[in-house]
């Protein structure tokens, strides 16, 4: 009795290890699907691999790599490869799988991630078009736009021909094909990251000599380098109360500034606190003078005290 009961537990669990592989030779394959699966079978024109299913999976030599100078010689029975079905059945009960696509697919998922990561690229610019440039990421094929490769115009593209440059994705479109990408949109992180470490350096109280350049109604902004400005506001321009920027200053002007505020990136200065008190201009002689006990006297009071009643 013992002994069934050893022999019944001992096949429960033999069934219980099969369970998994017995259910999945009998799922229902469809197009699309991906498996990552073993080679069981190399020829001259096609890989076989084990589906762990009711049948075995086909990957033609052309549906192995898009590399024309690729050979399935560089594939060995026992290498673990990922593919995706892209016909349920090639008439011989056989399913056809494309590890091309496969890896195109995780591909164009990668650039997705790349995208939206920002990750930034180092690439060599493999061709030159009428728009802009050509460079290949991970075999795929990018386009940089003139626009989108300098901070600055770019007036002959050949020069940047096997040049290297650092890039983002901005667009990644699988179904067009379509990958664009911005060494622009680098550029200009990397300026502002320079910009912002410039301006953290700046310390209130530092005195610069900028230029005017421009004016609004409430100011004037100065431009202290060639990536670094602030704002004169209107009420520290001069001592004097004006009524206008242009009252004092025009676009272009040298002016002396000192820092008065550095918050969040931004400088505010003041050309007020570096101008000697003004001169204070005399009284006219008909101005009411003021006593020590505040009593105002005019020159006829005091001519009308002497006089006696």
């Amino acid at each position: 009795m013992e002994e069934k009961e050893v022999l019944n537990t001992e096949t429960a669990e033999s069934m219980d290890d099969y369970k998994e592989s017995i259910d999945a030779s009998f799922k229902k394959i469809k197009e699309g699907d991906v498996f990552t699966c073993q080679v069981v079978g190399v020829s001259e024109t096609e890989v076989t691999v084990d589906l762990n299913s009711y049948c075995e999976g086909i990957i033609k030599k052309e549906e192995f790599s898009g590399d024309p100078s690729f050979s399935l010689k560089s594939v060995n029975v026992g290498d673990t490869v990922t593919a995706v079905v892209i016909s349920e059945d090639d008439g011989s009960g056989n399913v056809l799988l494309s590890k091309k696509q496969a890896d195109a697919d995780q591909t164009w998922a990668d650039f997705a991630r790349m995208m939206e990561d920002g990750t930034v690229l180092t690439l060599k610019v493999g061709g030159v078009v009428n728009a802009g440039v050509i460079v290949y990421v991970d075999g795929v094929r990018g386009f940089i736009p003139a626009s989108q490769l300098s901070l600055t115009y770019v007036e002959d593209l050949n020069e940047w021909l096997n040049k290297t440059v650092e890039a983002k994705i901005i667009t990644a479109d699988r179904d067009k094909n379509r990958l664009v990408l911005s060494a622009k949109a680098v550029a200009q992180e990397k300026a502002a990251e320079e910009k912002a470490n410039k301006i953290n350096q700046i310390k209130i109280g530092d005195v610069f000599e900028g230029t005017v350049d421009k004016i609004t109604s409430y100011g004037a902004f100065i431009k202290l380098s060639d990536d670094v400005s602030g704002l004169l506001h209107i009420s520290q321009i001069s001592q004097k109360r004006i009524k206008s920027v242009h009252e004092v200053l025009k676009e272009g002007d040298t002016v002396k500034v000192k820092v008065i505020a550095n918050k969040d990136g931004k400088l505010s200065l003041s050309a007020k606190a570096l101008q000697e008190n003004t001169e204070v201009s005399p009284m006219p002689e008909d101005t009411p003078k003021y006593k020590s006990d505040g009593e105002a006297t005019t020159t006829l009071g005091s001519l009308l005290a002497n006089i006696k009643l």
